[in-house]
């Protein structure tokens, strides 16, 4: 099978959902499929839009593939050159949604105009890769139209798991210390956790793992809250960490806290579970496919940093709460699929609408 696949930048870009992709390229590539990239510079959300008005982009997706994918990310490029693609003869089109751009918290005149642009992007292709039931929905509401799709949910086994590990020793250690992994970023809501945190009494300490060079106004703006509460102290940031290093510093935390204001699945949280960390997530998108509140870790709505603070507070006091929350974060991982049981369900899906009638 050969199989082009359309990204912004490179493959190695440091995200949830460019771990996604390359996890499936390397999949079909050791099946024996062919993988053309064909990459789009990153710009501005106005400038992807005046890719739509270039002759080469059809082209280039029109190359004898047997399947193209699309990255939704993508969408600004592509919701008229997929037009143009479509009014002759083509290769399927398979979008990878990760999450929609205008589910994410803006203000509502903004998400009104990206609605409308995703809208027609998704109804030029002819069938889904979902990473969750609740990117699903939200695709097939906004497009008012069902298409051939699998939701292929995230494997978690990518940092391996220590072969050892006793939570209920390392629930009872001290200091009490949380783990923050993404790119620091607004949506990830680092400035909500560091404002929790203000809140919190006893013995803490903060990790942050993710690139800081992605948005350095909003990064000074959390280290600016930090110092104004007193806990600038308590902040350790890592900066981007390879896998090795990542898995040391979650074998060594007692939570994962990434409290997002919108996530499309949230790989991180899985891969926590894996090393017995319970999560705080959000109710906002689909976290709560993965964390059960009060089971696994705690859901708090959006930008509440009093009920954040306070299920911090809880899990720092009652460290037998910890253990009981890690040992089922751990058991609940053991049933999510693998990378490798993911990605062969993906293959199969593209095999199959690689077969089917042009257009599915």
């Amino acid at each position: 099978m050969r199989v082009g696949l359309v990204i912004y930048g490179s493959l190695a870009t440091v995200s949830g959902g460019y771990l996604y992709d390359r996890q499936l390229v390397a999949h079909l590539e050791q099946q024996g499929d062919e993988v053309a990239i064909i990459a789009l510079p990153w710009r501005s959300y106005g400038r992807h839009l005046l890719d739509n008005l270039s002759a080469d982009l059809p082209r280039r997706m029109n190359g004898g593939f047997d399947v193209v994918l699309q990255d939704e990310l993508n969408h600004p490029s592509l919701a008229w050159a997929n037009g143009r693609l479509r009014r002759g003869p083509h290769p399927p089109i398979v979008a990878i949604v990760h999450h929609l751009r205008a589910s994410e918290q803006r203000p509502a005149w903004q998400n009104w105009f990206y609605r409308r642009v995703e809208r027609r992007y998704l109804r030029t292709a002819d069938a889904f890769i979902f990473n969750s039931q609740t990117t699903r929905r939200e695709v097939e509401a906004l497009t008012g139209r069902a298409r051939p799709h699998i939701v292929a949910y995230p494997g978690g086994d990518r940092l391996g798991p220590p072969a050892t590990l006793s939570l209920e020793a390392r629930a009872n250690q001290s200091p009490f210390r949380l783990l923050f992994v993404g790119n620091v970023i607004p949506r990830k809501g680092s400035h909500d956790l560091v404002a929790a945190l203000a809140r919190v009494k006893g013995d803490w300490t903060l990790t942050i793992v993710g690139s800081v060079a992605v948005d350095a106004t909003y990064v000074r703006h959390v280290r600016e809250l930090a110092a104004q509460a007193g806990i600038g102290e308590r902040l350790i940031w890592r900066g981007g960490l390879p896998d090795n290093e990542l898995a040391a510093e979650m074998a060594a935390a007692h939570v994962l806290a990434v409290p997002s204001a919108y996530e499309g699945f949230g790989i991180v949280y899985l891969e926590g579970m894996g090393f017995g960390l319970p999560a705080l997530a959000t109710t906002a998108g689909a976290a709560a496919e993965i964390v059960t509140d009060g089971g696994n870790g705690y859901l708090v709505p959006p930008g509440d940093v009093v009920a954040l603070a306070a299920r911090i507070q809880s899990l720092l006091d009652d460290r037998a709460l910890l253990a009981r929350l890690s040992a089922a974060a751990v058991a609940g991982y053991a049933h999510r699929p693998t990378w490798a049981e993911t990605t062969a369900a993906m293959r199969q899906f593209l095999v199959t609408i690689a077969r089917q009638p042009e257009g599915g």
